[in-house]
């Protein structure tokens, strides 16, 4: 089964915390309710910040993956909140 499509992308590569998170509020604020966010990181601190973004706001973390030793992925709805 592949992934959804995104509707909208963040690359938020090659930044540092606390950029992405930032950068990824701005975004999902654009958004409207139950559209997809692909984000792409390489900070490996956005493996906790992305989730615990997600879990306080009410966005729904579809997935999160290691993409190599260095690169992230993760795929966010927006919740109606």
């Amino acid at each position: 089964m592949s992934d959804p499509v995104a509707d909208h992308l963040l690359d938020a590569s090659g930044l540092l915390c606390p950029e992405p998170v930032m950068m990824l509020h701005n975004k999902v604020r654009e958004m409207q309710a139950g559209e997809l966010l692909r984000v792409l990181a390489t900070d490996p601190s956005t493996q906790r910040d992305i989730p615990k973004f997600c879990a306080f706001l009410g966005h729904e973390l579809v997935k999160q993956r290691v993409v190599d030793m260095h690169s992230f992925e993760y795929l966010i709805r927006k919740g109606a909140g």
